[in-house]
């Protein structure tokens, strides 16, 4: 895909929630787990199936992983595997429209009417024995069959086998939710049948997600375009959201799109700052309001120095030079030191600011770092200076 004349953007389809990235960084020991509890398909598929649950919060990388193996399991090529991914939430969680759905992978034109769920399943594993192929089902988002269908839809689906005495294995589950609780509401008997292999995935750090979003940042933007200001505050954020990668993603698309709009040659951090905007609630002008006017002040020297220096952090001793230069435009002495931390102490606490310490290198020394999280330093500028000339 060629650029857009102007665009920062590479290919900026490498950001769409879709796309399968050729690596996953800090998932390749969870993908090569997954390749053991599969191997037997590359050596003896007829023999038996797998079950597999991938466990993990919003954003860890759960869809990617099962979409990533089944591209990797399928290339491998000498047996015929195939691998069929359906989100269950998508077909309401309903089992018949799931199994339509699966069979029409293998058989486009089959008439689906008037048959039952199991009438489809026993049709899909017929249509399977006679092209010879084994299939490895990933049902995302299990949470949506349990809640819809229960344990008898999820007992058919783990107990195939046991009514095909002396044929061959054909389908292999991997199953995705959110976390474990889910299985509760099953009975004893299907719930064993599941949780014997477990794929967890913790939430990714910040260094994880910066790593992560390198990785798109070069497939998916021309060089030189994204910083690393303007990544280490994107990770940040979603780091602050559960370390949600997906967020990441989507927060680094958002930001390119308005370096675009603007004419930007380079996405800044304040395009960071105006993607959160439109993705989080935007601060509500009644937390503003209530500012006492120093605080009103010293917000407006966070918001200025941004503006104008365009970095993602600054030093709390920065932010007070600027304070201290906004205290004279308005005619007022500024306020010491001690009083300017508990303002920003409040400001974080309202989630208008955020603050974290760095440590130098060797472990000396620790500077309190500023920073916007969810909206850009010109339109807060902007508010402040309004609800200042009505004071």
């Amino acid at each position: 895909m060629l650029p857009r004349l102007g665009s920062v953007f590479k290919d900026e389809s490498k950001l769409d929630i879709s796309y399968v990235p050729r690596r996953l960084p800090h998932r390749e020991k969870e993908l090569r787990i997954l390749f053991e509890f599969f191997s037997f398909l590359l050596r003896d598929p007829l023999r038996m199936t797998q079950k597999v649950l991938i466990v993990g919060d919003v954003g860890t990388g759960k869809t990617a992983l099962a979409q990533k193996f089944g591209e990797d399991i399928t290339r491998l090529g000498g047996v015929n595997i195939k691998y069929v991914h359906v989100n269950c939430r998508q077909y309401r969680g309903s089992l018949f429209l799931l199994l339509s759905n699966v069979l029409s992978a293998f058989h486009p034109s089959f008439p689906k009417r008037g048959l039952s769920a199991e009438e489809l399943l026993n049709i899909l594993l017929q249509v399977m024995d006679e092209q010879n192929v084994y299939t490895i089902l990933t049902l995302d988002e299990f949470e949506s069959l349990i809640d819809k269908e229960g344990s008898e839809a999820v007992y058919k689906l783990t107990r195939l086998q046991e009514s095909r005495i002396g044929k061959p294995h054909r389908i292999s589950l991997i199953c995705i939710l959110k976390n474990l609780e889910f299985l509760n509401t099953l009975d004893a008997s299907t719930r064993s049948s599941l949780q014997s292999n477990i794929v967890y995935l913790e939430r990714y750090t910040q260094d994880q997600l910066v790593d992560i979003l390198n990785d798109r940042v070069q497939i998916a933007f021309n060089p030189n375009t994204v910083p690393d200001d303007t990544v280490n505050l994107i990770a940040e954020l979603a780091h602050s959201e559960g370390g949600n990668a997906r967020f990441a993603i989507e927060l680094l698309w958002r930001a390119g799109k308005y370096a675009d709009a603007e004419g930007m040659r380079v996405v800044t951090p304040d395009c960071v700052r105006k993607a959160a905007s439109s993705t989080f609630a935007m601060i509500r002008k009644s937390d503003l309001v209530q500012l006492n006017f120093h605080e009103k002040l010293f917000l407006l020297s966070i918001a200025r120095f941004f503006k104008e220096n365009e970095e993602a952090y600054a030093s709390l001793s920065e932010i007070e030079q600027a304070y201290a230069i906004t205290c004279e435009e308005y005619g007022v002495q500024p306020y010491t030191h001690t009083q300017l931390w508990n303002y920003l102490q409040n400001l974080s606490a309202l989630g208008i600011v955020k603050k974290k310490v760095s440590i130098a290198e060797g472990g000396r020394g620790r500077t309190t770092l500023v920073y916007l999280p969810s909206i850009s330093a010109s339109e807060l500028e902007k508010e402040l200076v309004e609800l200042l000339e009505k004071n």
